[in-house]
């Protein structure tokens, strides 16, 4: 016995749907990372989600063309908040912060092509810096 013509695609909404609610719910749950090393962002994490390319993408153009270092949003002091606390890195397992949400959004990750991956050793009276990192 087959259901009536009028309730088929009744049935198919109620399953789509269901199946969009079950992955929204693994979807929010999010990558597993590593903890970060520091306290809380420069900017709310819904934000920096959703914009911190367009604000790495507007420091390298103030840095390249203009000569201007920003600090706010330099890739320098996301990795330096960002590395795992366990060796100081951002990428190496889908637990390092760069990596992992890079590969559980799907997106290609090319930053460390040329940056380095991993946060700076701070900076005290007895050990003065040499150079410039980028």
């Amino acid at each position: 016995m087959t259901a009536p013509t009028f309730l088929r695609p009744l049935l198919a909404a109620v399953l789509l749907l269901a199946g969009v609610a079950a992955g929204e719910v693994t979807r929010a749950a999010g990558p597993a990372l590593d903890p970060a090393r520091a306290g809380p962002c420069v900017e709310d994490p819904k934000l920096m989600r959703r914009l911190h390319m367009e604000f790495l993408k507007h420091d390298r153009d103030d840095t390249v063309r203009r000569g201007i270092r920003p600090v706010k949003h330099s890739l320098s002091a996301c990795v330096d908040c960002h590395a795992s606390a366990k060796d100081g890195r951002v990428l190496g397992s889908e637990r390092h912060f760069c990596q992992g949400c890079h590969t559980y959004a799907a997106v290609k990750l090319d930053c460390f092509d040329c940056h380095a991956a991993t946060a700076r050793q701070p900076v005290t009276a007895s050990a003065p810096t040499t150079g410039v990192r980028q």
